[in-house]
């Protein structure tokens, strides 16, 4: 537990093939159901301020109350992802916290001088923003709103491993406006 965040509800790690990532986690490690999207819709992104259209493709299981994602970059827009491969790493890249409190959050942490570098929307009341904390690998710290139908999908993922028997080990991700 953070005194600064709460819990860390999610590890981030920039993989090369998330196919292999996915297989390697659900068969060696166990972890799953795998929720896998090859195209993450993602609204409003930008990045040190300028806006662009990344294409990401993301994994997303529960091993217990922490949630493992896994993010493969389909193209070179510019992210905190492809800095972290350009500087030789694969592996950890982000830790998140979840809140429900985005804003009330986000100014307490910029009034605490904490940099933005990445940002962006999945889904309604579903924002993100990452920010410049990177002083070793897998340091960098996510915010992550889940007021929306975002937390309801990480809910269902949590919920499906903690019964998971090892078959579907990948699944689609179910359409976020449904949920």
């Amino acid at each position: 537990m953070s005194r600064f965040f709460g819990e860390i509800r999610q590890l981030g790690y920039v993989v090369t093939d998330i196919e292999a990532a996915m297989d390697y986690w659900s068969k060696t490690l166990g972890v799953g159901p795998w929720y896998y999207n090859p195209r993450v819709p993602i609204e409003n992104y930008q990045y040190k301020g300028q806006a662009y259209e990344p294409h990401n493709s993301v994994a997303l299981a529960n091993s217990g109350p922490l949630q493992v994602e896994l993010i493969q970059t389909r193209n070179d827009v510019p992210s905190m992802y492809r800095d972290f491969q350009q500087a030789g790493n694969t592996g950890l890249q982000h830790v998140a916290y979840w809140t429900q409190r985005y804003d009330e959050d986000l100014e307490r942490l910029l009034a605490q001088g904490f940099k933005p570098v990445m940002s962006g929307e999945v889904g309604k009341n579903g924002r993100f923003i990452y920010f410049d904390t990177e002083y070793h690998p897998g340091t960098v710290i996510e915010l992550s709103e889940v007021a929306g139908p975002k937390g309801k999908l990480f809910d269902l993922i949590r919920s499906a491993s903690e019964q998971w028997d090892g078959s579907e080990p990948v699944r689609p991700f179910p359409d976020l406006t449904a949920l």
